[in-house]
């Protein structure tokens, strides 16, 4: 099998247990919410966290589809996060995924009001025992616990708490760090850790899991900054230059890109040598991660 191959399996079948779960969601007079979700949770977009659960899973035990239920309930928040990142209150962006956002389609208030269900309904998803039957009851909690704490507070709100106080302030590197590593890291890793944990993968496997997705999405946010200021508007499906707009400190503007890229390099050699040295032919990860090194949106 292919790296394209294997994607486009993952990709395809985390997207039809989206599809069919919402089709199963009976909302009597309140379609237009299931609606406003939809637009949002089935734009498209790169799937990367719902991919790394399965791959997770895929090389602890051999079975992908068990973690389907971790992989789409993850994707419902990453959705929900992007969404509520759009509102004029945020980030005021008016395209997502070369679409207009939620907010511009169907309101402020009915964004807001399908980001906080799609928010709700992943742990809806992730505790149904009509879709984790199988998993032992131990590790489907410890699955949801490690996605309550990565999104919340102590990871990608609080990250996104540090990003709004940071707007109009020079961040110094560190900082910078610690504000990737909870806004847009935390989401990585908790896929890394829902997958090996729904899988039973041992304590080594699971801390270089955790390695990698840590590097991975340093490496990611950065190249995210990157193409922010070099990036095609039409391949990126949204502007570009909102960070500068809205006075945010970046990677480029603190290292330089050179250095910028430079350090996407090496955060992805970091993340490749820690599966290596864990996993049986982690093969997959390894095109996964240079795919990213080199992508354009």
């Amino acid at each position: 099998m292919t790296f394209e191959s294997r994607l486009k399996e993952y990709v395809q079948g985390i997207e039809d247990f989206l599809a069919d779960y919402f089709q199963s969601t009976s909302c009597t007079g309140q379609s237009r919410i299931v609606e406003a979700m939809l637009y949002s949770i089935m734009a498209g977009g790169k799937r990367i966290r719902p991919v790394l659960v399965m791959e997770f899973c895929r090389l602890s035990c051999g079975n992908w589809e068990k973690a389907r239920p971790f992989a789409a309930a993850l994707e419902m928040i990453h959705t929900y996060s992007l969404i509520h990142d759009d509102l004029p209150c945020m980030d005021n962006d008016d395209m997502r995924r070369g679409k207009p956002t939620n907010h511009k389609v169907y309101g402020e208030a009915m964004a807001i009001l399908s980001g906080d269900a799609l928010l709700t309904q992943a742990f809806e998803l992730a505790s149904n025992p009509k879709h984790i039957e199988g998993i032992p009851a131990e590790a489907a909690l410890c699955a949801i616990h490690d996605l309550a704490r990565e999104s919340g507070i102590l990871g990608m709100i609080g990250g996104q708490v540090l990003d709004l106080d940071a707007e109009n302030k020079t961040l110094d590197y560190s900082d910078l760090i610690q504000l990737q590593q909870m806004k847009t890291g935390a989401l990585m890793r908790t896929a890394a850790h829902m997958g090996c944990i729904i899988g039973q993968a041992s304590a080594k496997q699971l801390a270089a899991a955790d390695r990698y997705t840590s590097s991975l999405g340093l490496a990611f946010q950065i190249q995210d900054d990157i193409l922010d200021i070099e990036g095609d508007v039409q391949e990126l499906g949204k502007p570009i230059g909102s960070d500068v707009e809205n006075g945010k400190s970046t990677f480029p503007m603190l290292l330089g890109l050179l250095a910028c890229r430079e350090k996407v390099r090496q955060l992805t050699d970091e993340a490749i040598d820690s599966v290596r040295q864990a996993f049986t032919d982690p093969w997959f990860l390894v095109e996964l991660a240079e795919s990213l090194v080199n992508r354009r949106n």
